[in-house]
């Protein structure tokens, strides 16, 4: 009985050590978005290929990248909390434990692959978040799976801006799957790239006539599902 007891204990008292940890953590990701929002203009524009709910953003990179120069990019996805600066390390695991300010977070934060340039050749850039229960990060990713964003236009323009280009892309695909790295390719050969599009179309759980083919770039979003063994996923094309 004593020994079951303690054994109680001491799980207790690392299971409230754990979620003292992930609040600090969290409450502190929340405060850096806050902050970095100050480098972030946002103003409405009007275009009829669009749709009237898209805004113009104008990114201060170089204050950003004065602290931390790993910044590549802010990303805006419609109908989700995802409204956040990009960056880029040397591998795709300093940012799942970092945070934009390098210091040691669980939540980590929101980084594109290592393997991307944005010299303009990328055919797939991907870009990677945990799916935090707080709503931060990717933490609202999963709601492209549910039909109420899938079923409005506005959601399906996205938005990438880098120090270079203001970037729109269209959706054409969303899925859950189970853990893989096929759609996690950035290098194409021959008639790779069309195979890869057909079957990134084929899984998705929705259909948005898109038109896409060998000669358009795309961009991913991907992050863990719930249980960890799946990921949610989303692809779209380079429009403007």
């Amino acid at each position: 009985l004593y020994i079951f007891l303690f054994s109680f204990i001491i799980l207790f008292v690392i299971s409230s050590i754990e979620i003292a940890m992930y609040i600090k953590d969290s409450y502190k990701i929340l405060n850096l978005s806050k902050n970095l929002k100050k480098d972030i203009v946002v103003e409405k524009i009007e275009d009829k290929n669009l749709n009237n709910d898209n805004n113009e953003y104008k990114i201060n990179f170089e204050n950003l990248k004065k602290q931390n120069y790993d910044t590549v990019g802010f990303l805006k996805v419609n109908g989700t909390n995802i409204e956040n600066v990009i960056v880029k390390s040397k591998d795709n695991n300093y940012y799942l434990m970092h945070d934009f300010k390098k210091e040691k977070n669980k939540s980590g934060w929101i980084f594109m692959d290592y393997r991307n340039n944005l010299d303009g050749n990328d055919k797939n850039i991907i870009i990677y978040g945990h799916n935090m229960h707080n709503g931060t990060m990717f933490g609202s990713l999963k709601n492209i799976l549910n039909d109420s964003w899938l079923e409005k236009e506005k959601n399906r323009t996205i938005t990438f801006v880098t120090e270079n280009k203001n970037i729109i892309y269209k959706v054409f695909s969303v899925y859950e799957i189970k853990s893989e790295d096929y759609y996690l390719k950035t290098d194409f050969k021959d008639n790779e790239f069309n195979d890869f599009i057909k079957t990134m179309k084929e899984r998705s759980i929705y259909n948005f006539n898109v038109n896409i083919n060998e000669n358009d770039n795309i961009l991913t979003l991907s992050t863990c599902a719930s249980n960890n063994k799946y990921r949610i996923v989303l692809h779209a094309k380079e429009i403007v």
